[in-house]
């Protein structure tokens, strides 16, 4: 069944009008009156709903039932992304939201490319856009929240719950994987930072451990930015649901 986020809160029993989805509905998926959908407010519940009108202009639903969306993460996961090049941050934002990564937040590093937050603010409509698609299709029923772009120190001081920091110039350091299975079930929220292309500066890291971050290995090989982002949120979701 087709999902929609709805901009307003619902309730089993009310018909509401739905005129920004009209042209899908009837142009693109060839939906018609009687035909049910399922919105989302953003409540963590799915609602039920039947097509009570539909031209290219105007739609309006009814709300048939309510049910808990067991697609929705139990836990929270923030990642604290440096930022990369375009097409790699969407990517790891509608992979992200597709994991379970319940809000994204832009960092600016040292060896970021993209450094002037006036550049990644101009990129937020597109961005909030990726992730309500995202979060449509994966079957989750909120949508991932974007913060405003930080500085690393900001970063590293804002984070709470368990922070953990993938970065390869620390030899002997625990595994991502270990470190979650250790520390993951006394935790509702965690965070994880991830360096830019150029990757995390030695002073990086430790200003960040001076802030309680634990630094993890993702293995022997040095990855691209996008791919640790995907890799480490992936870890995280394996053993959240476990």
């Amino acid at each position: 069944m087709h999902r929609f986020f709805f901009d307003g809160p619902l309730a089993v029993g009310a018909t509401v009008q739905v005129d920004a989805l009209a042209q899908q509905l009837a142009q693109v998926l060839r939906m018609q009156a009687g035909d049910e959908v399922v919105l989302l407010d953003g409540s963590g519940q799915e609602f039920r709903s039947r097509i009570t009108h539909l031209d290219r202009r105007a739609a309006a639903v009814e709300v048939l039932a309510a049910t808990l969306c067991a697609a929705e993460p139990r836990r929270l996961l923030t990642l604290y992304q440096c930022s990369l090049k375009q097409d790699k941050f969407e990517w790891v934002l509608q992979k992200g939201t597709e994991l379970g990564v319940s809000r994204f937040v832009p960092v600016i590093g040292e060896r970021s490319i993209v450094r002037p937050a006036a550049a990644l603010l101009g990129k937020y409509a597109r961005w909030q856009a990726i992730v309500r698609e995202a979060a449509e299709q994966c079957g989750r029923a909120r949508v991932p929240q974007i913060a405003p772009p930080c500085t690393w120190q900001e970063a590293a001081a804002a984070a709470h719950g368990l922070r953990l920091l993938p970065w390869e110039g620390a030899p002997g350091a625990p595994t991502l994987y270990i470190t979650l299975q250790e520390n993951l079930p006394d935790q509702d929220s965690t965070s994880i930072l991830i360096g830019p292309e150029g990757g995390i500066t030695e002073q990086e890291a430790r200003l960040a451990s001076t802030y309680g971050w634990q630094i993890v290995s993702l293995g022997p090989r040095i990855l691209r930015a996008e791919t640790a982002a995907l890799a480490a949120v992936a870890l995280w979701a394996g053993v959240s649901s476990a």
